[in-house]
């Protein structure tokens, strides 16, 4: 059941400016990462095909809003039943206090029934900050030449009231249809909302 949480110190609509940001237009940051069971996930395994990488952290209420509400599960499903490659990464570092071991993060993400490809395990941070990762959640979509073709949030709403959900617009699914129709993605860029990702400050 969703639970609101009145957070405002995680709402980090324009934080990260520290982190360097993977650029639209580029190509995407390789990288190479264990899954919640261990196995190594690399983005070049799925090179011919359209990637998404979602930023989540089961903690954070603006992740709960998607999750509770279904909409991130029905994103996933429809972008997988088009032979998209959904990646969920969590960067969350191993001594925050939302830090889930990557047996409890596949569990969530079972009873969640998320449709994901893969869970991705990236407690040191190296592959969020590669990417200029902020928030959870947070989107990127690599097209099947492995450019980067989408950054941003889920949708237009910055908030964690599911009841926003059937008014906004979703970014991610508009940008995919764009990807898979060979048409260049009309807004390519948007402004990510959530909390803040708790980096390893060794990362």
């Amino acid at each position: 059941m969703f639970k609101r949480l009145f957070v405002p110190t995680l709402l980090s609509l324009l934080a990260g400016a520290a982190l360097a940001a993977a650029t639209v237009g580029e190509p995407a940051p390789a990288f190479s990462v264990t899954d919640t069971s261990g196995r190594k996930v690399s983005l070049a395994d799925f090179k011919g095909k359209t990637v998404v990488l979602e930023w989540v952290n089961p903690g954070c209420p603006f992740v709960q809003k998607h999750y509770g509400a279904a909409n991130m599960q029905a994103t996933q499903k429809d972008a997988t039943a088009k032979g998209v490659v959904w990646l969920s990464i969590n960067s969350t570092a191993t001594d925050a206090g939302d830090y889930l071991r990557p047996a409890e993060m596949a569990q969530w993400m079972r009873t969640q029934k998320s449709a994901a490809t893969a869970t991705l395990m990236d407690s040191d941070g190296k592959v969020g900050r590669a990417y200029g990762a902020r928030t959870t959640p947070h989107l990127y979509i690599v097209d099947p030449t492995g450019k980067l073709v989408y950054a941003g949030g889920i949708d237009n709403k910055p908030s964690t009231n599911p009841d926003d959900i059937p008014t906004s617009t979703n970014y991610v699914k508009a940008a995919l249809n764009e990807t898979l129709a060979g048409k260049p993605v009309s807004q390519a860029s948007t402004r990510p909302y959530g909390c803040s990702i708790k980096y390893s400050s060794g990362a």
